[in-house]
């Protein structure tokens, strides 16, 4: 037990002496108190935070006192320069360079903006950027990008950036054309053109513009089988090369320098593009041969930019596409009813001419419906010059749900002075003068009763020839099957001649065809006519005539003749849109009837003039046979003045569907009027039997007897006899 309070008091002892040794070895200068850590002593009441730390106080004077971390790179003296970045640590800092940076000496940090050499680094030139092969690395600032190869666009889904893009091939178009479209020239021209864009390399891009407008220059400069394309057909081919010009142009563009570019071919297509930074705010002109056009830049990039960093404009004037687009009906919409409180009158229908190229626009920006700011364009075209209902347009192309395409000016304005046209959108443009078909209730009412009273006449001559039996004779047939083509003429025509709607109907064309044939019927009965009075002439000293199945082939089966190789040769020539007549807008398709009538009025003429001149020979001298010379002679002057009305009549109705002629149109219907009233008194009111025929019938109707001496002026029996042996010769007609 004592042993154990020794061991505990010796401790004890030893701690209290180890306690008196350390409190001598304390610094004199310190506190007595230690100071705080990150600290140190001043002297013997107080300390100081060592550099990179703080206190509230300057000096530290308690033993509570405390010395906190000071972050450096908050203070604004201290900066890394640029492209650097500061870190703090306890009691001090350092620089680095940025991601994409590093110093020219190697190291990793550095002390202050003094050592500042941080450089871009170029991830391009090294091998361990992550760009997706189907892209190209561009360098930018302190990072890279990875972007599309030229000809080539993000995939779904996938955007630029410095790992994650990947692309596909841009495809050019495909150039296939309507199936509908069957024309051996249109498919070698897609093969042909497929074939150019397939080898294609972006070191090639102008030898391949070139290429490719003079193939289009060639499709349209041939043949191309027009004649097994109907209206429809042409208009959409037009359509589809418009399309497929721009996508192809648009993706050669893209490997063309910054600036302007023309291309011009032989046949005088032209393309001109104008290739900017996309970022430009600037209002730009571009300019062709043919005109400009001024557009705010931004217009040409649109709401969603491009992966490329350029954007272009371009103009592409091609004068050979008016052969596809001849005869294109025009879409007004809701002007038709501004146009009819315009004229005052119901407005059947629109001709269209062109009065400059068709000619594209087309940018960057694929979305072209509707245009931040206005387009304004400059045609050049010839001197304008308005008749009645015209009126100059710009009209864009408007392809339509079917794909076949109209013309068409919803968000287009020209000023006709300055000659600038003004659009919210983009197409193919051009400046069509227009000529509207206005309704003429005078000239309306004027056709019914005259063609009314025509159609009487005719048919009274009809019944006439087939029922009057003392004139049947050859050339009472030839008459009959005259009347007959122009009373079933007249009818078609009066019921169906006019085209509502303004669209080229298969009804339309029909009633085109029909009186194209019946009209050219009737001309060639007339044509008989003049053959029937060369062998009657003939014929007073010897000679035959035709037989009536020759008479029938001739006047009827020639005129189908023509009508079937014109129908089978240019279909779309038959209908207009505002008449079912021959469409005299479709070249030289008209001459399918003004030749048979020049050839058969010429040829008449002339038999006239030979039997005149025979029966002048005849007349001077002593023949016995005066009564077959005066038949002829009668028959002569019936033949001429009926030639002359005719002859008239069509002059001015070859005319009639001419939008200028509105005077012409009076006459012919006048002219037309008069046409059956004038064949009926001249072949059966001036005939003898057949006014005695008349009496017959007018005698039964009203229950008296006819007397044959009845219309016979009285006189001695030697007149009367005299009177009955002319009778005959008199009524050759």
């Amino acid at each position: 037990m004592s042993s154990h309070r020794c061991l505990l008091i010796g401790a004890v002892v030893c701690i209290l002496l180890s306690l008196s040794g350390a409190q001598t070895k304390r610094d004199p200068n310190c506190p007595p108190w230690r100071c705080p850590p990150n600290s140190e002593c001043v002297n013997q009441t107080s300390c100081r935070c060592k550099t990179g730390f703080s206190s509230v106080e300057e000096l530290i004077t308690k033993p509570i006192g405390s010395c906190d971390d000071i972050n450096e790179c908050l203070q604004r003296g201290v900066i890394c320069g640029p492209f650097a970045t500061c870190h703090n640590s306890p009691g001090s800092y350092n620089c680095t360079c940025n991601l994409g940076y590093r110093l020219l000496s190697g190291k990793k940090y550095f002390a202050n903006k003094d050592e500042n050499t941080c450089q871009d680094v170029d991830e391009c030139s090294s091998e361990q950027h992550q760009c997706h092969s189907s892209t190209i690395c561009i360098n930018t600032y302190g990072s890279y990008k990875c972007r599309c190869r030229p000809g080539w666009k993000p995939t779904s889904g996938s955007l630029n950036g410095p790992k994650n893009t990947t692309c596909q091939e841009l495809l050019f178009p495909t150039w296939t054309l309507p199936l509908t479209a069957q024309s051996q020239s249109l498919s070698q021209f897609s093969v042909e053109v497929q074939n150019l864009l397939r080898d294609f390399s972006p070191a090639t891009a102008n030898y391949t513009i070139q290429k490719l407008i003079e193939a289009v220059d060639k499709l349209l400069e041939g043949p191309m089988d027009k004649e097994n394309l109907t209206a429809t057909d042409r208009h959409q081919v037009a359509t589809q090369l418009l399309k497929n010009m721009e996508q192809s142009l648009r993706t050669l563009a893209q490997f063309l320098p910054k600036g302007p570019f023309t291309c011009t071919s032989p046949s005088n297509t032209e393309l001109s593009l104008m290739i900017k930074e996309q970022d430009n705010k600037d209002v730009t002109t571009v300019y062709h041969s043919q005109g400009w056009m001024e557009l705010d830049w931004a217009v040409t990039a649109g709401s969603k930019s491009s992966e490329n960093d350029y954007s272009l404009a371009g103009i592409l004037s091609i004068p050979n596409m008016q052969k596809l687009l001849a005869n294109a009906s025009m879409n007004l919409n809701q002007s038709w009813e501004i146009l009819e409180e315009r004229f005052e009158s119901q407005v059947l229908g629109v001709s269209l001419t062109l009065l400059s190229n068709i000619t594209s626009i087309f940018l960057t920006n694929t979305d072209t419906g509707k245009l931040a700011s206005n387009v304004t364009f400059n045609f050049s075209f010839g001197p304008v010059s308005t008749g009645p209902r015209q009126e100059p347009l710009c009209a864009f192309w408007d392809t339509g749900d079917d794909g076949s395409g109209r013309w068409a000016t919803d968000g287009c304005s020209l000023n006709v002075t300055t000659r600038l046209c003004h659009c919210s959108h983009l197409s193919s443009f051009a400046i069509l003068m227009a000529q509207y078909h206005v309704k003429d209730p005078r000239l309306e009412l004027i056709t019914k009763v005259g063609l009314s009273l025509s159609l009487a006449c005719l048919l009274l001559c009809i019944v006439t020839f087939l029922l009057v039996k003392p004139i049947q004779s050859s050339r009472t047939m030839v008459h009959l099957h005259l009347c007959i083509c122009l009373f079933l003429g007249s009818v078609i025509f009066l019921v169906g001649v006019e085209n509502e709607g303004g669209l080229v109907s298969t009804r339309c064309q029909m009633v085109a065809m029909l009186l194209h044939y019946l009209f050219l019927a009737a001309f060639c009965w007339m044509a008989l006519e003049g053959v029937e009075l060369y062998f009657l002439v003939i014929r007073v000293f010897q000679g035959q005539g035709l037989s009536t199945l020759w008479r029938c082939l001739i006047g009827y089966g020639v005129p189908l003749l023509i009508v079937a190789i014109s129908a089978a040769a240019r279909m779309e020539g038959y209908g207009h849109p505002t008449y079912c007549w021959l469409n005299y807008r479709i070249d030289g398709f008209l001459w399918s009837f003004v030749g048979p009538l020049a050839f058969i009025i010429f040829c008449n003429s002339a038999i006239f003039v030979i039997t005149v001149w025979k029966l002048t020979t005849k007349f001077s001298e002593i023949n016995p046979n005066m009564k077959k010379l005066r038949k002829a002679r009668v028959l002569t002057i019936t033949a001429i003045a009926q030639l002359m009305v005719l002859g008239c009549t069509w002059v001015f109705g070859l005319l009639l569907f001419d939008p200028d002629s509105t005077w012409l149109s009076y006459i012919f219907t006048l002219l037309n009027c008069l046409q059956g009233l004038f064949l009926f008194v001249m072949l059966c009111l001036l005939n003898k039997k057949v006014r005695e025929e008349y009496r017959k019938w007018a005698c039964m109707v009203a229950g008296n007897k006819y007397s044959e001496f009845s219309s016979s002026t009285t006189g001695t029996g030697t007149s009367q006899s005299q009177t009955r042996a002319l009778r005959p010769s008199e009524s050759g007609m």
